[in-house]
């Protein structure tokens, strides 16, 4: 096995990526973010020569970016060392003209949009009740804020209506889905889109320019994500236009001149691109792109799509592609790392029977024929997806010869309704029984040293690290845990009180679940651990927070278990500063390199 090399692993970590793309209106223009100076910040791309150059310098990373309807202006959001809590800065006169619009550090902020005539945005806050998300709208020229929807928890403006007279509303009703509401600014009366009583998500929305139609992708009465439209003259009333029985259609695009929705399909963690034609409803594949995760789609005209692509080999760059011409061009090159792109490997996708025979994928890197050392990554969300994109140390550590595999356990997104659910409240300990037999899978299909198997996850999957040592402890050889839940009581008790509602519809409720989180706590199981222990956490971080990390570290070194706790003080739940991620990840190669080798 090769040595690893600290220089070649800074290679991987600093290899950067370009995402977020937003087409600047009436410019041959994009903006994007890329954390090439250390922090994301916004950059843009000139269509006329193609050049690409940093936008404006923000004193911390740049998380939004929203262009105002003339694209003379934009709204950038910002945070303080991660804490996620957004605050919003008006951009005008080229990035010449910065200043503070939304500011309430102790306080979130969504953004929900610029009015058709933008004099004026709409937003949501927590700053009536931790818990408590109101709608305001706010005039640009005197600053003066109005709430229009006072809501007793999490509910976010998503767009105005073209007259200028409503919003579109989504209200959190579950950990998955969402409802749609109609709000008249003036009346304050709400009109559901989507039928009443039905749990569901609704996505992706895009409003015709006359006000009479919308589009979005939603699973009302489905498995899985399709696309609807509806009229508001009878929004309750939705019409399926195109949908896939085993997969989610993610996101659509309305074109300019409104002929075509442009939509992103996930195939089990990997993207195509179609496009639909509304009058005759024809449907076209778009190719000629790389193989990888498709996102941000933006029209730069009728015919014009820009796309963000990332994959394992492909951090992330901007594409687009004509759809007169035929052709597909690379627009940035921010991703391309020619000292170390040519070491980078594509993952094969696999599949394996769980104990009960549900059939469980996973992505694995690496693989040789001889019996090698494994690292099992577990993904967040729980409701979300490990996908084909570029982790730079998994490439890295496949480079140094490890198999490395990415699990999409039951109760990850990607697999439909039935698929997400599996795993809810008290059906928790079957997604870490998956991990168990995922490990008997790699030592009897792959030929994997069953003496060397490590496991790291990061926020949930963190959790999921901790759930396997302590239920599984014979399994493993080395764990990592990043900004984990070590106790869903006290996780649910400390986190903000914003997502507390949603996460007990997930993990279960302090009401009703004690008695199980505290039958499948890791805290409360520590004395089972043998697995060495290496711990990373935000201080800021107001998801899971840092006393989760904490008190399992105060509980192992008391036993004298072999576990180091690091804290990054300018971190949240996020790793986002390249000197954070630079130490964060030396530490995990060379944890691994001294128990698997």
């Amino acid at each position: 096995m090769a040595a690893t090399s600290e220089e070649t692993l800074l290679s991987y970590l600093k290899s950067y990526r370009a995402y977020e793309p937003s087409v600047i209106p009436g410019q041959q223009s994009i903006t994007f973010l890329t954390n090439k100076t250390g922090l994301p910040q916004v950059w843009k791309w000139d269509g006329q020569t193609s050049e690409v150059q940093q936008f404006i310098e923000l004193p911390d990373r740049a998380l939004t970016v929203n262009h105002s309807p003339s694209g003379t202006k934009m709204i950038i959001g910002s945070d303080t060392n991660g804490d996620e809590k957004q605050q919003f800065y008006l951009i005008s006169e080229q990035g010449a003209s910065v200043e503070e619009l939304v500011v309430s550090k102790e306080h979130f902020h969504h953004f929900g949009g610029w009015s058709p005539d933008e004099t004026k945005i709409t937003f949501s806050s927590n700053r009536r009740h931790p818990g408590y998300f109101d709608v305001y709208i706010l005039d640009i020229a005197t600053k003066k804020e109005e709430v229009v929807y006072p809501y007793d928890g999490n509910c976010n403006p998503v767009c105005w209506t073209k007259d200028g007279k409503g919003l579109i509303l989504s209200i959190a009703e579950t950990n998955i889905d969402n409802s749609l509401y109609i709000i008249d600014i003036e009346t304050k009366e709400m009109t559901k889109i989507g039928k009443k009583d039905i749990n569901a998500r609704y996505h992706s929305i895009q409003l015709t320019k006359d006000g009479e139609r919308g589009y979005l992708v939603t699973d009302e009465g489905r498995d899985t994500l399709a696309i609807h439209s509806f009229t508001f003259d009878n929004p309750s009333e939705l019409e399926q236009l195109a949908q896939f029985e085993k997969w989610d259609i993610e996101e659509i695009k309305l074109s300019p001149d409104e002929k075509l929705l442009a939509y992103t399909i996930n195939e089990g963690g990997i993207s195509r691109l179609q496009i639909y034609h509304l009058k005759d409803k024809a449907i076209f594949e778009v190719t000629g792109l790389p193989s990888g995760v498709y996102s941000s789609l933006s029209w730069m005209d009728d015919v014009e799509l820009v796309i963000e692509i990332k994959s394992a080999i492909l951090p992330g760059d901007l594409w687009s592609a004509d759809l007169k011409e035929k052709n597909t061009k690379r627009l940035t090159y921010v991703g391309e790392n020619k000292d170390i792109n040519h070491l980078w490997v594509e993952p094969e996708l696999c599949h394996y029977s769980s104990f009960d025979g549900l059939e469980v994928p996973y992505f694995l890197y690496g693989k040789k024929e001889h019996a090698q050392p494994v690292m099992i990554y577990v993904h967040g969300g729980p409701e979300s997806q490990i996908r084909n994109e570029y982790n730079p140390v998994i490439q890295f550590l496949a480079a140094q010869g490890y198999a490395v595999v990415a699990p999409n356990v039951r109760g990850s997104m990607g697999y439909g309704r039935k698929y997400v659910q599996l795993d809810d409240v008290r059906k928790r300990m079957d997604a870490v029984a998956d991990l168990k037999w995922l490990v008997e899978d790699l030592t009897r299909e792959h030929g994997a040293d069953p003496e060397k198997i490590a496991i790291m996850g990061r926020s949930y999957g963190g959790f999921m690290v901790l759930a396997a040592i302590t239920q599984y402890p014979e399994l493993w050889a080395a764990a990592v845990d990043i900004v984990g839940i070590s106790h869903f009581k006290t996780f649910l008790e400390n986190t903000g009180p914003w997502r507390r509602r949603l996460r007990e519809k997930e993990y279960g409720s302090l009401k009703e679940d004690v008695d199980f989180f505290e039958e499948i706590a890791p805290l409360n199981h520590t004395d089972k651990i043998t697995t060495p222990l290496l711990i990373f956490h935000g201080r800021n971080d107001t998801r899971v927070p840092v006393s989760e990390a904490e008190q399992l570290t105060r509980d192992l070194e008391k036993q004298g278990k072999e576990v180091e706790l690091i804290v990054f003080e300018d971190e949240g739940h996020q790793t986002e500063n390249i000197k954070n991620q630079i130490e964060m990840n030396t530490k995990i190669v060379a944890f691994m390199k001294k128990h698997l080798q």
